[in-house]
């Protein structure tokens, strides 16, 4: 499927957060995607499959097809190939645009994806890299709009099955301080 190229802020947004996630992957061997990610129980290849299920789920519950699942036979091709499916849907107005009621109050499906799952992409880089044995190192301006995004989420952060209470280490620096409040040890 070839990716609208429409220059919404809001597809651009999504575009960028998805093509972050996908120079993360890129980065990997083919032996890594078997090794454990800090996300208990999850491999690199398990979490690159949470976040095509997690979108796929949420565009199904709001009756948009994104074609058939991808295979994680190859985590790097399985991300395209999704990337593709949800770029050409939230170029389309009709869906980007598309209201509903959501856990925060009245939202769209395109500033969900952007706001949630592009939080959800940019929190991911870091467990495949670290899953790799890589040092990834979020910019300045991801720490700003993932802790803003935490602040925004509140307790919520801490549902079942999100994110776990983790303190944080005497003296971490911001990326560390970030990764505790997302359940992470770094």
């Amino acid at each position: 499927m070839t990716t609208n190229t429409d220059n919404s802020p809001l597809l651009t947004r999504y575009n960028s957060y998805a093509d972050g996630f996908g120079d993360v992957l890129a980065t990997l061997t083919a032996e890594a995607w078997s090794n454990p990610s800090p996300c208990d129980g999850w491999t690199a290849r398990d979490v690159v499959a949470h976040v095509v299920d997690t979108q796929r789920d949420f565009f199904t519950r709001h009756d948009v097809d994104l074609g058939p699942a991808p295979s994680f036979d190859d985590p790097v091709a399985a991300w395209r190939a999704h990337r593709d499916a949800v770029s050409a849907r939230l170029a389309d107005p009709t869906i980007a645009d598309r209201a509903f009621d959501g856990h925060f109050g009245p939202t769209t499906i395109g500033e969900t994806l952007v706001r949630f799952y592009g939080f959800d992409m940019i929190a991911h880089r870091w467990d495949i890299a670290a899953a790799a044995g890589l040092d990834h190192r979020f910019t300045d301006d991801q720490l700003t709009e993932m802790e803003t995004a935490a602040d925004g989420f509140g307790d919520a952060l801490y549902s079942e099955g999100v994110c776990e209470r983790v303190d944080v280490p005497a003296g971490a620096d911001r990326q560390t301080t970030l990764l505790a409040r997302l359940g992470r040890r770094a």
